[in-house]
């Protein structure tokens, strides 16, 4: 059963990698840099996008796609709000955003006008790693309350990542978190990773993160 099974999924990987390259083109030819946000449920993907738009909207359009397993549109609604041009989708109980779902999101944003897209995935800490959306960066959203064995128990998630965010800092004198164990369980995985500790709440850590994404936005054309 498991040997016939292996080829059907790679087979269905190979085509949403097909659609991920078209994806990637469209964004390129439009001068629009896209992040994959992937974090679990909780971790602060939706606050991490609120501060993101609210820090950028004066300088340029920011638009974001939702990824949720249902038709609740709290979190698209919710960076609306901030400034961000939003479109939900609704997996239909997939736990992962596929390269098609994005390609038809695409159809209802103006790209010409859109200098950064923020792609919020399903919250989830294992499907969204197998599937390329045909964004630039994969970015995952780790928090303190989930606790420092994370990337000793997903490690395939933590190992795709070009960046990482430790959000809910500020929670750190309240938790058994500990930064070192989790920092080694990382760098085991993806020496040399971009790290930010932050906190969506207070603040903290944000500046440095939006110094790198300004510095990314530079190097893509802007």
């Amino acid at each position: 059963m498991s040997a016939s099974r292996i080829p059907v999924v790679e087979k269905i990987l190979s085509a949403n990698d097909a659609i991920a390259a078209e994806v990637r083109a469209q964004l390129d030819a439009s001068g629009t840099l896209a992040l994959n946000l992937m974090a679990s449920p909780g971790a602060g993907k939706t606050s991490l996008v609120e501060r993101t738009v609210a820090r950028f909207k004066d300088e340029f359009a920011v638009a974001m796609i939702n990824g949720d397993t249902s038709e609740a549109a709290f979190d698209a609604e919710r960076s609306q709000r901030a400034g961000a041009f939003s479109v939900h989708i609704n997996t239909g109980g997939k736990c992962h955003l596929e390269a098609a779902m994005v390609r038809d999101a695409l159809r209802h944003l103006d790209l010409n006008r859109t200098r950064l897209l923020l792609v919020e995935n399903v919250g989830n800490l294992v499907c969204p790693s197998s599937w390329q959306l045909g964004t630039h960066a994969n970015i995952l959203i780790a928090s303190v309350p989930e606790g420092d064995d994370k990337p000793y128990k997903y490690p395939k998630m933590y190992a795709g990542v070009d960046v990482l965010l430790i959000n809910k800092i500020d929670l750190l004198p309240y938790t058994d978190f500990r930064m070192e164990h989790f920092r080694r369980g990382v760098e085991t995985l993806n020496s040399g990773l971009i790290s930010f500790p932050i906190s969506c709440r207070t603040g903290e850590g944000l500046d440095a993160w939006y110094d790198w994404l300004r510095q990314r936005l530079g190097s893509f054309g802007g």
